[in-house]
């Protein structure tokens, strides 16, 4: 069973290639990636986590330490998971040893130095047979506010501006991971459309192609629901995964 890894960057491009580098190792899962020590406390107190990858200094804090501060109040309690420092300051390392962190990350990442820390965290938790499977979730933002979704609530993911946002039954929110690493994280439960687009096949109602261009009308059938672009090099690998597990036309 995969590594649950919440990481906590305030950093945009860090934050992503961090948790970029830790999907694609293949042995961890990020239920969350955060930019300050307030969400930090909120997905902790929510999810069942085993490693948590901490930057020391986060920009617009009250301290320039609260990395360290996170680790000290969080790590001595009772089943709380393992902490990795990820900073690119070496002077915090005895810091962090004497509060116990299992590894300290030094940027820039590389994939090596990434999986040896995996391997590293892995030897600090039970065996996977004996933890209980967490149903996965997506946290998401609101303002201020972290929104959770389950998966089936999703309609698509969407990058727009260097942003990207989960569109929903409940509504569209930010995330702060990058469709990269959505779609490593949930594999074939959601389909690319387009590099800019990842849908949840279980909510797209219409496949409609106008000329070379073709779309999907996803998540209702009103005026709410959502008109995603199908990139041309795709669209017969859409088509064919749409038709997978359905029935009532002939293929052509």
């Amino acid at each position: 069973m995969n590594l649950r890894a919440l990481v906590v960057e305030d950093e945009w491009i860090a934050r992503n290639y961090l948790v970029e580098l830790l999907q694609a190792s293949g042995s961890a899962d990020v239920l969350a990636a955060v930019g300050n020590v307030g969400d930090a406390r909120e997905v902790l107190d929510s999810l069942a986590l085993d490693v948590v990858f901490v930057d020391v200094q986060l920009v617009g804090n009250a301290s320039d330490s609260e990395g360290l501060a996170l680790v000290r109040e969080r790590a001595p309690q009772p089943g709380a998971p393992s902490f990795v420092l990820a900073t690119a300051h070496s002077q915090h390392a005895l810091d962090a040893y004497q509060l116990g962190v299992v590894d300290y990350l030094l940027k820039p990442f590389t994939t090596a130095r990434v999986e040896e820390c995996l391997a590293r965290v892995r030897t600090r938790i039970p065996a996977a047979s004996t933890r209980a499977p967490v149903p996965l979730r997506i946290v998401a933002r609101r303002k201020r506010a972290l929104v959770f979704l389950r998966l089936e609530e999703v309609w698509a993911f969407e990058a727009a501006d260097r942003l990207a946002y989960v569109h929903t039954t409940r509504g569209r929110y930010d995330v702060d991971l990058s469709l990269s690493a959505i779609e490593a994280c949930f594999g074939s439960t959601l389909v690319r459309v387009h590099r800019n687009w990842l849908v949840n096949g279980d909510h797209v109602l219409e496949l409609e192609g106008t000329g070379s261009e073709t779309e999907l009308l996803v998540g209702a059938s009103d005026a709410g629901g959502l008109r995603v672009p199908v990139a041309r090099d795709r669209g017969a690998a859409v088509r064919e995964a749409l038709l997978a597990n359905a029935t009532g036309i002939r293929s052509r």
